[in-house]
């Protein structure tokens, strides 16, 4: 979340701008989107909200909050913007901690006085409405049954456009309804006989958005998303060995033997074909079958599957045939559809293939000891490369992932490269450029083992280049873990990667409470705080952070020699990362460069 001195100078933009045109909120078709207020009450207090009833105080509950502690308390409330707002979403993570037979823990949108506002509620009896509220007044928009437990954070958001108002909890639509009570006003949180914590409060408009950074953040340097990428597999890829091989081109048919004069004419016929030890070698061109492709058969340690592009040649495989490609509003994809790939087998290795299009680009569940090579996962509907459940021993190596975004979500959660949500040891990630994705260019949200990754660059992600209503994409570079409170401590490791451009955060604990290690990495211009550390026992040594809303947010990590230990201003050889974003090496690796080594020649950052 944004630090206070920035949540004040949103409030102060839009209380300025606002009567102006309404060039911050009150869009016209024409407004850009924008977060124009947040709050993760960080800094210990809740100047900026104005207090109605209640007994409010900023505690520390997992991380700083703002708690409502008087359980008797009719009607406590705090509020927040501008009455001038008017299309916008707010969202905001609440804990009920009691919740009274008659009472309520709610977030609020559009209140244009103390009692006229619509409401988002968690309600005793394992219920939440969506409300109409003025005065004595309420009328129930929308209700749905969900287990509301206290000492449980849940995600809620309100959503108002027009007379259209929706809410939602943890991402899933409680309801939608017309109302025209209300046509702006500021947002809320609100407590009724019951107590309660209240975190990272965003507001976010809708409109369209602007196709390059904000004016704070160098644009981006790299090409956009249709541009083919830089990355096809180089030309000295050897072709694959010719016993126990697989051929498939597009020209194929799935009747012929898959030798190369008589190739398959589809992976998945190949796929059903192959035995352990043996290898897909698929011819170049596109392939765009309807439904995903399902990789659930098994190699062995000793005879591993591979399925790759033949003799370097350039393969396509194209999602958009498939379902939810892109998935509704608030829809959920069925696990077995996710991925144009979609990886259940183990003891597989991918090499050189461009996954575009797909509902993730590749989806791995449960699924261990794979290699994933020199591939290139872009504009796909969900995130590039995709991996959870149970999975071990994953190495992902020389990975571009970028032009990931997810309509569904409104951007939320399209990364570059997520391994969340499951454990397993062993998991490594080298060589990958993560950029200009929805969401983040890497995630290990609720991912319960440590995971390594070095060598590695992510940028420019979280800006919303493809103009998605509501937009609710993070930004960060490197989000180091996290989760539902209470979140679990993973020690992982980022050595010798860079961060930059990116609209949040550059390398970030995300909240998860371990000790995690970064070492001679470096963040330059991201939006907000280039290491965030401060909700973790990191240990930080070498790095480096320049020209970022906040260099470092240290809380209680320690380390040594890094540039805000050792002081003085920092240059660079080069900011022009041209060469790094450019071509791979004939290798597959990310090409040297002097981009943001320091002129002075200290041994701080990292060295690509």
């Amino acid at each position: 979340m944004r630090p206070s001195r920035q949540r004040r100078l949103a409030l102060l933009l839009a209380a300025v701008l606002v009567p102006a045109a309404a060039l911050v909120v009150g869009f016209t078709s024409t407004a850009s989107a924008a977060t124009v207020f947040s709050d993760d009450f960080a800094d210990g207090d809740t100047s900026g909200w104005s207090k109605s009833g209640g007994t409010w105080a900023v505690v520390t509950d997992g991380s700083p909050a703002a708690q409502q502690s008087n359980a008797g308390s009719e009607n406590a409330r705090l509020f927040a913007g501008s009455t001038s707002w008017t299309a916008y979403t707010v969202q905001a993570r609440v804990k009920p901690l009691s919740l009274g037979a008659t009472g309520h823990v709610s977030l609020l949108a559009r209140a244009s006085g103390s009692t006229v506002h619509y409401r988002l509620a968690l309600l005793s009896g394992n219920r939440v409405q969506l409300q109409a509220v003025s005065g004595s007044s309420v009328t129930v928009l929308a209700s749905a049954a969900r287990t509301i437990t206290t000492g449980t954070w849940y995600t809620l958001a309100i959503d108002v456009t027009g007379t259209t108002v929706r809410g939602s909890v943890d991402g899933t639509t409680i309801g939608q309804a017309t109302s025209s009570l209300v046509s702006a006003g500021r947002i809320g949180l609100q407590t009724a006989y019951s107590s309660a914590s209240f975190d990272d409060v965003v507001v976010s408009t809708g409109g369209t958005t602007p196709t390059t950074p904000p004016a704070t953040t160098a644009p981006p340097t790299t090409p956009p998303a249709t541009t083919a990428p830089p990355t096809t597999p180089p030309a000295t890829t050897a072709p694959p060995p010719a016993a126990g091989t697989l051929y498939v081109a597009t020209n194929g048919n799935d009747a012929n033997p898959g030798t190369l004069s008589q190739p398959l004419l589809t992976i998945q016929r190949a796929h059903d074909l192959v035995q352990p030890g043996g290898t897909i070698a698929v011819r170049g061109g596109t392939y765009a079958p309807s439904v995903t492709i399902k990789i659930l058969k098994d190699g062995t340690a000793s005879q591993p599957i591979t399925l790759t592009s033949y003799n370097g040649e350039r393969v396509i495989i194209d999602g958009e045939n498939m379902p939810y490609t892109p998935g509704a509003v608030d829809s959920s994809i069925p696990r077995p559809d996710r991925g144009a790939l979609h990886v259940e087998g183990d003891w597989w290795r991918f090499v050189g293939l461009e996954i575009v299009n797909g509902p993730y680009g590749i989806f791995g569940l449960d699924t261990n000891n794979g290699r994933y090579e020199r591939l290139v996962t872009r504009d796909n509907y969900e995130s590039g490369l995709h991996i959870q459940g149970a999975s071990s021993n994953n190495h992902i190596i020389d990975l571009d992932s970028y032009g990931n975004r997810d309509p569904r979500k409104n951007g939320e959660s399209a990364d570059g490269l997520a391994i969340k949500e499951g454990s397993g040891t062993g998991n490594v990630v080298r060589g990958a450029r993560l950029w200009r994705n929805a969401d983040d260019g890497f995630d290990a949200w609720l991912f319960l083992s440590p995971i390594l990754i070095e060598n590695s660059v992510a940028y420019d992600n979280g800006y919303n280049y493809w103009n998605l209503p509501n937009y609710t994409g993070d930004g960060n570079g490197f989000k180091n873990g996290g989760g539902n409170d209470p979140r679990p401590a993973v020690a992982h490791t980022t050595r010798n990667s860079m961060a930059w451009g990116n609209s949040a955060g550059g390398f970030i604990d995300n909240g998860n409470p371990g000790s995690l290690v970064f070492e001679r990495n470096t963040a330059w211009d991201n939006g907000k705080a280039g290491f965030d550390v401060s909700r973790s026992t990191s240990v930080v040594n070498r790095n480096l952070s320049v020209g970022n809303g906040t260099n470092v947010s240290l809380g209680n990590s320690t380390g040594s020699n890094n540039s805000w230990n050792l002081g003085g201003t920092w240059t660079f050889v080069s900011t022009d990362p041209a060469t790094i974003t450019g071509p791979r090496a004939a290798d597959g690796s990310i090409p040297t460069s002097p981009f943001l080594r320091p002129t002075n020649g200290a041994d701080v950052g990292a060295r690509l």
